[in-house]
């Protein structure tokens, strides 16, 4: 094992760079670019467990092995160890690996992980103290998988994992070979699956089984189906699991699919119960930290019950208890957060308030009134991360709406007051707290550079820097980001995220290049506006809302409202704007430059331009076009027979006459998420209707097309970008080039 130096002061870097002539940054730095991955606390808070890995660990998928069950991709990175407290970093391997699933033990002395060895995963152990990696032997040939995770028992004396079932292998290859290699593939609509989907069920289950960490023996638990939630109730007794069952290919969302919870009670040996029997109606359990004690909802009411005593009628804690309207008898509805510490209490929350309420169903109190509901929309964002070890206090993440005020506040629950602990313009996240001590780890970034992982204690007066990934950057040419407030076409005010051209001088205009998706409001390093801002645009990342049933106008009213602004205030010129997006942002693209010629250029990257024959392709995601048009993502709200207007509405092929703004489009030949055989049908149409286009189709590219390629396709896609924006930013630079 190599042991890391600790870490160099940031504020020394920042000297040195205030004195070194700062470089561009460049498509290379991107690679550069380190974090820390895969996080996970020791329970004592001592360590942070994670995973080192640049931006070139993205290279290697094979993605035309999709579904492949003989396929295994886990990324390389550098494991490492950090101490809470001193930052000192150890290296797990003493360089990169291929490890996943990193889960400690609850002494905080072992930290278990699979390891993908060739074309197999295996079991591995660090000893902390001694550091030392061992792998126990398994008396067991099935293979190993992944699907559920390692659950440790609390003595460490048992791994819970998942294994396959003897010939699963075999099976899952048949179907998969069957549907890839023929040579006769039928497609049977009276099967009870889709044929991808069939494959999909397959891969999914897998028996969940013991491994005794001293014998080597494998014991089964429960037989091969899909599993989740698997936790051990804290004493040991009991492993509880949810398991789901897929009977059907549905293309609704509550059909087709079982749900059951149950548990063993390892004193009653080959014992399964189920506290939920199987169902099409998903429940979801908030169970107590010693995992005994577990609530749920039944219209609004809170019921409780304990697996200890599972014959006993649960307790309606709630019921007849609160009114929003006494006059009419509107009960309360609401919704569950948390069992205190101790679990004797219950955090709840409804409509317009936050309560607590014992577990006994005595004193529900309200102990904090939300704003009024059209104060709702400005107030800032809480969301419920901790209790205190006293019950006293609860932990909020802490985030306003209009403007970059973002951290973390403990709200005192006898005064009903909030207490900002750590609030600034930063960008915080990933929080990570101890579960037996008051020990917090999480990112945090000025909003601009990559972030840093922290360490604190719980009252936040102290924080501690565990890592400084990349030093180097403070020698770049860096944007600077902006929160700005615009309004759509409707009046509506949005927000967008503006970055700034590197060397920015106020008294120029710039080209603006717009990365559009859905809806922007934190920053962060994001190295697509940081690589724009260095070639010396503007970028924006604008918001849009969209509305069900019409998403098509969205873009066009909410990414010409941003334009404008800038525009009006003398940052941008008018003729010098591009636009480009990945996936549902591409498809954003296309369809916005057949409503608008504001453009000079648009790109766009593995997004659909057909709406309609997209309901078929992907079909080794089985339903999902269809779902995302119907019900998700895409927001049609209705199927194509009865909606088939809305379809053609946006579907940008369909209007490619119209198109007047040079168009660029990049497809990865293996994306089995939007295939670029979509994509290429706009390339067709444009090219018959005589307009700019060109299609580049990366052949061992996925989804993000030569991003989600080889390294050489990384960069040309890059390349081929720049130089697309650069072309019809300045076209008479171009033209006196060809002159010359």
């Amino acid at each position: 094992m190599k042991v890391l130096k600790l870490l160099i002061p940031v504020f020394v870097l920042s000297i040195h760079s205030t004195f070194a002539q700062k470089t561009e940054f460049t498509v290379e730095d991107i690679l550069r670019v380190k974090s820390l991955n895969s996080q996970t606390l020791s329970p004592n808070g001592e360590w942070l467990a994670g995973i080192i890995s640049d931006g070139k660990a993205r290279f290697g998928t094979d993605h035309f092995r999709f579904r492949d069950p003989s396929y295994l991709n886990v990324r390389k990175g550098t494991p490492v160890l950090i101490n809470t407290e001193s930052g000192e970093q150890l290296e797990i391997f003493g360089g990169t690996t291929r490890i996943m699933d990193l889960t400690w033990s609850e002494d905080g002395e072992t930290l278990y992980f699979f390891e993908q060895k060739d074309e197999k995963l295996v079991l591995g152990i660090f000893d902390v103290k001694k550091e030392k990696i061992n792998y126990p032997k398994v008396d067991n040939e099935d293979l190993i998988s992944d699907i559920f995770g390692i659950t440790p028992s609390p003595d460490g004396k048992l791994i819970i994992f998942g294994m396959r079932e003897d010939g699963w292998f075999d099976k899952a290859m048949a179907e998969y070979k069957e549907a890839t290699e023929g040579p006769i593939v039928v497609y049977d609509g009276n099967e009870n699956f889709l044929k991808w989907d069939q494959i999909g069920v397959t891969g999914s289950e897998a028996k969940l089984v013991s491994l005794d960490l001293k014998s080597g023996k494998i014991d089964e638990l429960l037989p091969a189906s899909s599993y989740s939630g698997i936790q051990y109730s804290e004493d040991g007794q009991f492993l509880r699991f949810r398991e789901t069952i897929r009977n059907k290919t549905s293309y609704t969302r509550n059909d087709g699919t079982e749900y059951q919870i149950g548990y063993i009670n390892f004193d009653e040996p080959d014992s399964v119960k189920y506290i939920y029997e199987k169902s099409e109606k998903r429940q979801n359990y908030t169970w107590d930290e010693k995992g005994l004690t577990y609530a749920w909802l039944d219209s609004g009411n809170v019921l409780i019950n304990s697996i200890q005593n599972p014959s006993e009628e649960p307790l309606n804690l709630t019921k007849d208890k609160a009114f929003e309207d006494e006059e009419e008898e509107k009960a309360v509805k609401f919704s569950i957060t948390s069992f205190n510490p101790s679990g004797n209490q219950l955090l709840l929350s409804s409509e317009n308030a936050w309560w607590t309420i014992g577990v006994d169903g005595e004193n529900l109190i309200k102990i904090y009134e939300l704003p009024e509901k059209e104060e709702r929309e400005k107030a800032p964002s809480r969301n419920f991360v901790k209790w205190s070890e006293d019950g006293d206090f609860i932990y909020v993440s802490y985030s306003e709406k209009d403007t970059w005020n973002r951290g973390i506040q403990r709200f005192n629950i006898s005064e009903g007051e909030f207490e900002d602990l750590m609030t600034s313009p930063d960008l915080y996240s990933t929080w990570r707290f101890a579960d037996d001590s008051d020990r917090v780890v999480y990112s945090l970034s000025n909003g601009d550079y990559p972030a840093n992982v922290f360490s604190s204690t719980l009252d936040f007066d102290d924080q501690n820097q565990l890592t400084d990934l990349n030093p180097w950057v403070t020698e770049k040419k860096w944007t600077k980001s902006e929160l700005i407030t615009y309004r759509d076409v409707d009046g509506k005010e949005l927000n967008g995220i503006l970055y700034y051209p590197v060397d920015y001088d106020p008294e120029k205009t710039y080209p603006l290049v717009l990365e559009v998706y859905e809806t922007f409001f934190n920053n962060g390093y994001r190295s697509s506006m940081n690589l724009i801002a260095n070639q010396g645009y503007f970028g924006l990342r604008p918001s849009v809302d969209l509305e069900q049933g019409y998403p098509g106008e969205a873009w066009m009213k909410g990414v010409t409202g941003a334009i404008n602004k800038l525009v009006e205030e003398g940052k941008v010129d008018n003729d010098k704007v591009g636009i480009h997006g990945t996936s549902y942002g591409g498809y954003a693209t296309s369809l916005l430059i057949t409503q608008t010629d504001r453009f000079a250029a648009a790109i766009n990257i593995s997004g659909k331009v057909n709406i309609i024959s997209f309901l078929g392709d992907s079909p080794k995601i089985g339903t999902r076009n269809y779902a995302a048009a119907e019900v998700g993502q895409d927001r049609i709200g209705g199927q194509f027979w009865d909606e088939p207007l809305k379809y053609f509405q946006t579907t940008a092929v369909l209007y490619a006459d119209r198109i007047k703004t040079p168009h660029l489009l990049l497809t990865g030949e293996g994306d089995w998420n939007v295939p670029g055989t979509n994509t290429r049908e706009l390339y067709y149409a444009m090219r018959r209707l005589g307009k700019d286009v060109t299609w580049v189709n990366y052949m061992r590219g996925g989804h993000g097309a030569g991003w989600a390629s080889v390294e050489s396709d990384y960069y040309d896609q890059w390349e081929r970008m720049l130089s697309f924006y650069e072309k019809y930013f300045f076209p008479e630079e171009e033209e006196e080039t060809e002159e010359e």
